[in-house]
């Protein structure tokens, strides 16, 4: 089944938080594992919030890339830009649709 993890944070430097995620992308480049999608929005009412949706095949892939060192260093950097503690929510797909 897959799984989607929604990390929702705020963010006074959001230029910053943008740099660290592109060089960690390109950092993981033609690496195996992580997720299959990233998706990135800003919230029009509250400019400092935002919400991150990435994709995994399934929980178990999920948590091998938690696991990862260079994620788990990637997570405290991101930390450090918010200004506050993000939240975390997991999700398991159960109904996907398109036009």
């Amino acid at each position: 089944m897959e799984f989607i993890q929604i990390i929702d944070y705020e963010t006074d430097q959001p230029e910053q938080m943008q740099a660290l995620a592109d060089q960690f992308r390109k950092e993981q480049e033609g690496k195996p594992g992580g997720p299959v999608r990233i998706t990135v929005m800003q919230d029009r009412s509250n400019r400092k919030r935002h919400l991150t949706i990435a994709e995994f095949e399934s929980y178990e892939e999920a948590q091998r890339n938690n696991d990862r060192p260079e994620v788990q260093k990637f997570a405290e950097q991101m930390q450090s830009l918010c200004s506050k503690p993000p939240v975390f929510t997991d999700c398991d797909l159960r109904q996907q649709f398109s036009r």
